[in-house]
């Protein structure tokens, strides 16, 4: 993903999440800046899909595990069913694994789709967020262990 991408990501992400304070261009723009690993769906040459993480390595000398957190993930809802977003969280969790991290995510409870994604990907409910978001829904943090065996998502 790219600077020029923020405003198509900011336009779905208002569609996807229009009650939730949905990020502004401005908003993605600033993780891109702050070095954050982003990546983005294209279908014919448009955007249909972004995701993006926080790594946080272990600190040094430490038997504390490195961490990394999703900010978020979105596909357009005319390609979701179709493994875009199954592709975008593992190009994520690539980034995650290369440096051993635990990886943390939020997710409304009643979105089944991304539950179902999410648990089929590793990640288990450990807790729950009583109006997470700004329409008071709430969330599930869900934690995925560190890969037993890191590689490189180049």
């Amino acid at each position: 993903m790219t600077p020029a991408d923020a405003v198509a990501c900011a336009h779905l992400e208002a569609v996807l999440f229009p009650g939730d304070d949905p990020w502004s261009a401005a908003a993605f723009r600033s993780e891109l800046h702050a070095g954050h690993p982003y990546v983005a769906a294209r279908a014919g040459g448009e955007l249909v899909g972004y995701a993006g993480i926080a790594l946080l390595p272990a600190p040094a000398f430490s038997r504390e595990p490195a961490e990394a957190e999703v900010h978020t993930i979105g596909v357009d809802p005319t390609v979701q069913g179709h493994g875009v977003g199954r592709r975008l969280l593992r190009a994520l969790l690539g980034h995650a694994d290369a440096i051993g991290a635990v990886t943390y995510l939020e997710v409304r409870t009643d979105n089944g789709p991304a539950l179902a994604l999410y648990r089929s990907e590793g990640f288990e409910v450990v807790g729950t967020r009583r109006r997470y978001y700004a329409s008071g829904a709430d969330a599930h943090t869900m934690r995925r262990s560190a890969a037993t065996h890191p590689h490189d998502p180049r």
